[in-house]
């Protein structure tokens, strides 16, 4: 029987970490908070939740 492991949780925390801070390095990044501060558009309290945020409307953008 092959020995299959299930990926932790912990290593689910450490591949979102990862992924949120090269996304907040990214210049699309940079420019959706920029227009968003233009704006006055609420960007959220923490990296977390901006992140969250841009990844949605960009994938809404992109299905549309």
């Amino acid at each position: 029987m092959p020995n299959t492991t299930i990926p932790s949780f912990a290593n689910d925390q450490e591949v979102w970490a990862s992924l949120k801070e090269a996304i907040a390095a990214s210049s699309g990044f940079g420019r959706w908070q920029n227009l968003k501060q233009a704006s006055d558009a609420p960007l959220g309290d923490n990296l977390d939740e901006q992140v969250t945020s841009y990844l949605r409307e960009t994938l809404a953008t992109l299905a549309y």
